[in-house]
């Protein structure tokens, strides 16, 4: 079976990319499409020998680099990947991917992480983000109503959806009226050992942007003095680190084996943002270490309150101090090897064998 992957974009190592690695890997021999790449940053892991770039790979890098302002290309864009002779075309979509075209003979399963959540529930928060005001509005309500009509006619063309969470195949049905099934995310949790012990520090390990609400934990931190390690970068670190206080540490990105030592060593992992799944609770649960997240999104299929972590239900700093105080007082009742075990059922075996099941009742 000749088998094609395509890809929004290989510009970060996110959970997404981790996705794709794995399908990478399922099928050794299928080239990767993607719209834009960059081989500094993925070409370790992704090759710039298998992968395919589209034509705006040919833009000056700082166009590139500020790929949002092409947001209106896109679909054209990847409706224009060749991707004919395949037999199967796997896509990893959280944007764009959904909407390639493929000959009539080939089948197209999509693994969406998300509809594109800037044109839709995410719309608000993208503006505020990009600080879009006044009069810069009107153009961007125009640009959002073209997206969501391609979105709308291209959620038709795969064969079929898998989607990496309750809440997205929720998304999935709103917004494309499409069914799916859920299949959570590979985690390679062999790689992550159980310690009964922890220092006295808490963990973030993210994105540093503003969705991600970071913000909130740092407040916290500011307020109760205890100790915060923040592992990641973003758009909003500078903003972040400004109203820190000396008790609130910034280390920047980390390889994985680093990310892996923190973990394993922290008191707890706190993830205060709404996600549409999130790896990284996975991560620290395959340690033995309980979460404190935001009781939104996917984070409630895979957090089990009072046995593996807790949860605060308002997106405000007295919520989260209510949560965080609920967990320390928990903390003895947590079992580092009952959490690990509930983190095995999000392993990388289970996520093939259930990929390879959904694609075997399309072929």
């Amino acid at each position: 079976m000749k088998v094609a992957l395509v890809h929004d974009f290989l510009l970060k190592l996110g959970g997404a990319e981790r996705v794709l690695k794995v399908f990478s890997e399922m099928y050794p021999e299928a080239p990767i499409y993607t719209l834009l790449y960059d081989e500094n940053v993925c070409g370790k892991v992704f090759p710039k020998e298998r992968v395919n770039y589209s034509r705006l790979q040919e833009l000056p890098g700082f166009i590139r680099k500020r790929h949002r302002f092409l947001t209106s290309k896109m679909p054209r864009v990847v409706e224009d990947l060749d991707l004919a002779g395949f037999d199967l075309v796997l896509s990893s979509s959280a944007a764009y991917s959904h909407g390639i075209i493929v000959p009539v003979e080939t089948k197209h399963v999509c693994y969406c992480h998300s509809p594109m959540r800037y044109a839709w529930d995410h719309a608000s928060e993208y503006l505020k983000e990009n600080k879009i005001k006044g009069w810069k509005k009107i153009p961007y309500a125009w640009l959002i109503r073209q997206l969501r009509e391609w979105d709308q006619i291209s959620a038709d063309r795969p064969d079929k959806y898998l989607a990496n969470s309750v809440t997205v195949a929720q998304r999935l049905k709103k917004y494309y009226k499409v069914g799916s099934e859920v299949v959570f995310p590979p985690v390679d949790v062999s790689k992550f050992r159980v310690t009964e012990s922890h220092q006295d520090y808490f963990l973030i390990v993210s994105t540093l942007t503003p969705y991600k609400k970071i913000d909130l934990a740092v407040q916290l931190f500011n307020k109760i003095g205890r100790k915060l390690v923040i592992i990641g970068d973003g758009s909003h670190r500078q903003y972040l680190e400004a109203i820190s206080g000396d008790n609130i540490d910034f280390l920047g990105f980390k390889s994985d084996e680093d990310v892996r030592e923190y973990m394993q060593n922290c008191r707890a992992l706190l993830f205060p943002g709404e996600d549409d799944f999130g790896i990284v609770p996975v991560e620290a649960m395959a340690c033995g270490k309980p979460v404190l997240a935001f009781g939104k999104g996917g984070a409630l299929e895979t957090v089990i309150e009072g046995r593996t972590g807790e949860f605060f239900y308002e997106p405000t700093v007295e919520s989260m101090e209510d949560g965080l105080a609920r967990l320390m007082y928990n903390e003895r009742n947590y079992k580092p090897l009952g959490i690990r075990r509930h983190a095995n059922q999000f392993s990388r075996e289970e996520f093939e064998k259930k990929i390879g099941k959904e694609i075997a009742n399309v072929i």
